[in-house]
């Protein structure tokens, strides 16, 4: 059972061990960024003191916009300045991260635009073509992405476009990838997910954790006999995974994002906030925030997590530095 708040916690954090309480500090605050249209792909871009993110899908027709939040300010908490639209519509763009290029964004497609990985430039906005296709078949949904030190990049590719009704019936099953921009190869690492979702490398890139969300199927649904968990795989050789074993189930709702601190430490979202394990699967605490699907380590010093909640953006301060 969680702890009650403790004096200056409010209702901003559940403490499951002590131990929680030295990752966020005495002083621990979440105030509000910005009131905005905010849902997934959280990148910090630290040359521009800047945050890129994802709008949640309009109803209807589909459509979601990549945005950039200028932040103002040296220290915690910083300020939002100005807000812009980078690129509307984004042909679903879902989750992103940063190469040594620019900005590379997991690209869901609709029924007459195929999915994709592409890369933006941040000084011009041009975009390109990553990767379009596995074996000559179309990508599902791409979902989430990470870049490994070798420059190669891992991929998450769910059905949630059929099921949400904006693509059609898939050519491959929900899988993820290893990119090979070097040599252009694409490699299927992993098979036995329902839904997989956000992943993450642990400091040394040694274990890969990858979410499962196959609990939430269509919008609104939740199925608790179907994956609301992170797995964890050991990397071999660099390229493949080995050793799949359970890392944690999340409870309420799924574990959409997901990042790792300097120390090990495994951060997941879920329908009350952002859940934080050990890196034996220990559950440590929670920052509280209600309806958070999605979130990044940024800042100048990288201490600081920005938290998606669909109507909102929250900053948090950590007594630690994400990966």
């Amino acid at each position: 059972m969680a702890q009650a708040p403790g004096p200056g916690d409010g209702a901003t954090l559940a403490v499951y061990r002590e131990t929680f309480r030295r990752v966020l500090g005495k002083d621990f605050q979440r105030p509000v960024l910005i009131e905005t249209n905010a849902h997934e792909g959280p990148v910090y871009v630290a040359a521009e003191h800047a945050l890129y993110f994802t709008t949640v899908p309009e109803p209807g027709p589909k459509n979601v916009a990549i945005m950039r939040l200028q932040l103002a300010g040296d220290t915690f908490p910083f300020t939002a300045s100005t807000l812009e639209t980078v690129r509307q519509p984004s042909n679903m763009a879902n989750g992103m991260c940063l190469d040594r290029k620019g900005l590379i964004i997991c690209e869901q497609g609709t029924r007459d635009v195929p999915a994709r990985i592409s890369r933006m430039v941040l000084k011009t906005r041009a975009v390109e073509t990553v990767v379009d296709q596995w074996q000559g078949l179309r990508f599902n949904s791409p979902n989430d992405v990470v870049m490994k030190s070798d420059g190669t990049m891992w991929f998450t590719d769910p059905n949630y476009g059929e099921v949400q009704g904006f693509k059609p019936a898939p050519e491959v099953g929900a899988f993820v990838y290893r990119h090979d921009p070097a040599t252009g190869e694409t490699a299927v690492v992993a098979d036995s997910f329902n839904k997989p979702n956000g992943l993450a490398f642990s400091p040394d890139e040694r274990v890969l954790y990858i979410t499962d969300t196959g609990a939430n199927q269509a919008p609104g649904t939740y199925f608790v006999n179907l994956p609301h968990h992170v797995r964890a795989f050991d990397v071999h050789k660099g390229r493949h995974l080995r050793n799949e074993r359970l890392f944690a189930v999340v409870s309420p709702g799924v574990p959409d994002g997901i990042k790792l601190d300097a120390r090990g430490r495994v951060y997941t979202s879920s329908a009350t906030g952002v859940q934080v394990f050990t890196p034996q699967g220990d559950l440590l605490g929670e920052i509280v925030a209600p309806g958070v699907a999605n979130f990044t380590f940024g800042g100048p010093k990288n201490d600081v997590l920005f938290i998606l909640g669909d109507t909102k953006i929250w900053q948090a301060k950590v007594k630690t530095r994400g990966v």
